[in-house]
């Protein structure tokens, strides 16, 4: 009989990266790109910062969920995340670290939303974030990371 321990590590398939988006500076829009440099910082060219929230990362699988919930048509632009990934649960790996390309992050803590998706989404966008916002992450090591990349959680690292 599998354990809870072992049951939490069991993924149907890998994840992988659909969408990447970088931000110049602070309110800036996000421009798409096809593959990034990760330094501790986070990703090259991205205003973001070293430390729990260096990267963020939402689940291609909640963008549908969050137009259903603000009535606005919702593109990963929009809700200001640096990585788009697609085919894993990102809530279950928060306890791993994930190697997306030759990057290695460790998910920190929940990106919550931020007051200007009332703007960009509408009325009740922030509360149509809430749950689905994503997750932040910490560079462990940089390198690159490009669309298509699979995203495979890393065990014992817990």
């Amino acid at each position: 009989m599998k354990t809870l321990a072992d049951l939490r590590k069991g993924f149907a398939q890998t994840g992988q990266v659909t969408w990447i988006g970088l931000r110049p500076e602070r309110k800036a829009d996000l421009m798409s790109v096809d593959r990034a440099m990760v330094a501790e910082t986070g990703l090259v060219g991205d205003h973001g910062r070293s430390g729990k929230r260096a990267v963020t990362l939402i689940q291609a699988e909640h963008l549908p969920v969050i137009a259903a919930l603000s009535g606005a048509e919702v593109t990963a632009d929009l809700l200001r995340r640096n990585i788009v990934v697609a085919g894993i649960n990102l809530t279950a790996l928060r306890e791993y670290q994930l190697q997306i390309g030759s990057v290695l992050l460790q998910i920190t803590v929940p990106c919550a939303p931020c007051s200007r998706m009332e703007t960009l989404l509408g009325k009740g966008g922030y509360n149509a974030m809430r749950g689905h916002g994503g997750w932040c992450a910490s560079v462990i090591s940089g390198g690159e990371i490009a669309i298509r990349d699979a995203v495979t959680p890393i065990f014992g690292s817990a």
